[in-house]
């Protein structure tokens, strides 16, 4: 049977850090409960949502557009709000809209200004790792990593930009391979605004072995192109 983790010290980090992600989620909670209970209240949120008519999704829209040329928050984590504010099947149309208008901007970026363009935007431990991902495994290897979560799909559609893959190609696949992970998310969000709350421990724990088993993958691609 092969190890999760590769030392008993990965093992305490990642315990540790589970640990104090608990620890920051009860405190946030709880300071939530106690001073800002409205802000748990899917009712408040849309009557907000409705004051602020249809620039309420163009806004969201924006947000998720930006995130993947920026990536400061997953994806996933977005998709996850546009849920509980607007619904499962709307949030999942608004954050894949996004995504698709980010991507687009990412990979026009890299096409029309080159990989000077890439190394100014992106991370350079993120780019050593995934540099080439594109070149070695193709439309295949790009819809995997679109499919499954903690892959950087912004960074690989940066990368796009400088392969032989097609504009509509590249929509293609995000639109197949991130619809299942973002309509999990927002279903999600939907069930924590509905009180659904089994729901919601469901899907993230189906999310979080995706991510597990994900990250073991990584980690021997990485092993594998180094």
């Amino acid at each position: 049977m092969k190890r999760v983790f590769r030392s008993p010290t990965a093992r305490r980090r990642t315990a540790l850090l589970l640990a104090l992600s608990v620890a920051l989620v009860t405190a946030i909670s709880a300071v939530v409960v106690g001073y800002a209970p409205f802000l748990l209240d899917p009712t408040w949120h849309r009557a907000r949502l409705a004051a602020a008519g249809a620039l309420a999704p163009v806004a969201f829209v924006l947000v998720q557009a930006v995130q993947v040329v920026v990536a400061p928050v997953p994806g996933q984590a977005l998709s996850a709000v546009g849920g509980y504010l607007f619904g499962g099947l709307a949030g999942t149309a608004y954050s894949v809209t996004g995504v698709l208008l980010g991507s687009l901007v990412a990979f026009e970026g890299a096409r029309r200004y080159g990989r000077p363009f890439i190394e100014k935007v992106v991370h350079p431990d993120a780019l050593a790792e995934f540099d080439g991902f594109v070149t070695d495994y193709g439309r295949v290897g790009l819809f995997l990593a679109f499919l499954l979560p903690t892959f950087p799909d912004d960074l690989l559609c940066f990368l796009a930009g400088v392969s032989k893959i097609r504009r509509s190609e590249l929509l293609i696949l995000i639109l197949v391979g991130r619809t299942p992970s973002f309509a999990l998310a927002a279903y999600a969000g939907q069930g924590a605004a509905t009180g659904h709350y089994w729901l919601v421990v469901g899907l993230v724990a189906a999310l979080a072995v995706v991510t597990i088993v994900v990250g073991r993958y990584r980690t021997r691609l990485r092993g594998e192109r180094g």
